[in-house]
């Protein structure tokens, strides 16, 4: 009977303990998602993207699209060369958008297409992207937008502000000298987050049942 009892309670406090590591896990995954979706609107505010979007999926249009973007992301780069901050190089965009799409047209001209480009600063959706070794992560970040065509296929982006159009990304690895780009417009709780990916979950541990803890270890 006694020894019954004695099961009986250790069941009860091994469920209550269950219990309470569901509800501590559940709260750090809620708190880490809110923290990334922190840092996300923070790097928002202060990147702007590049989104140069085929015509088609066909291999032409995405070949075209390609050599669209180096050509483009350089004179943009230029323009950019001085700018100090997201607001400033907006404004520079928008000032240059016509010249921008005219030289755009005039090189999908040379490649030997027929399409039309249109060109726009917009607030759009990205899922997770990685650049390098850099992570940001998925949201609505401002990006100028370089349509070729139909602008019906897969896009290609970058970062123009801070520039970090021209990484070689057959390395996987992006540049001290460009990450020190990045990092001047960041903190370095949110520079090391996208750099290093999120942080590690904190183990659960138990206050009086500290035997426990090898079993999580």
């Amino acid at each position: 009977m006694k020894k019954n009892l004695i099961i009986l309670i250790i069941s009860a406090a091994m469920g209550i303990f269950a219990t309470g590591i569901y509800n501590n896990l559940s709260a750090e995954k809620t708190s880490d998602s809110l923290s990334v979706q922190e840092l996300q609107q923070t790097i928002s505010e202060k990147i702007l993207r590049f989104h140069v979007i085929a015509n088609s999926n066909s291999t032409e249009d995405q070949d075209l699209k390609l050599k669209v973007k180096e050509y483009v992301a350089e004179y943009i780069e230029e323009l950019l060369s001085d700018s100090d901050s997201l607001e400033e190089s907006i404004k520079t965009i928008n000032n240059h958008n016509e010249e921008i799409v005219h030289i755009a047209k005039e090189f999908v001209s040379e490649c030997g297409f027929d399409y039309e480009v249109t060109g726009q600063i917009a607030t759009t959706y990205f899922p997770i992207k990685t650049y390098g070794d850099i992570m940001l992560p998925a949201g609505d970040y401002t990006a100028y937008q370089l349509i070729i065509g139909n602008g019906t296929g897969a896009n290609w982006w970058c970062i123009l502000y801070p520039p970090l159009c021209f990484v070689d990304l057959s390395t996987g690895i992006v540049p001290d000298d460009s990450k020190d780009e990045l990092k001047s417009i960041l903190n370095d709780g949110e520079y090391t987050l996208i750099t290093t990916g999120k942080p590690e979950i904190t183990k659960v541990r138990f206050k009086y049942l500290t035997f426990l803890n090898e079993f999580l270890d």
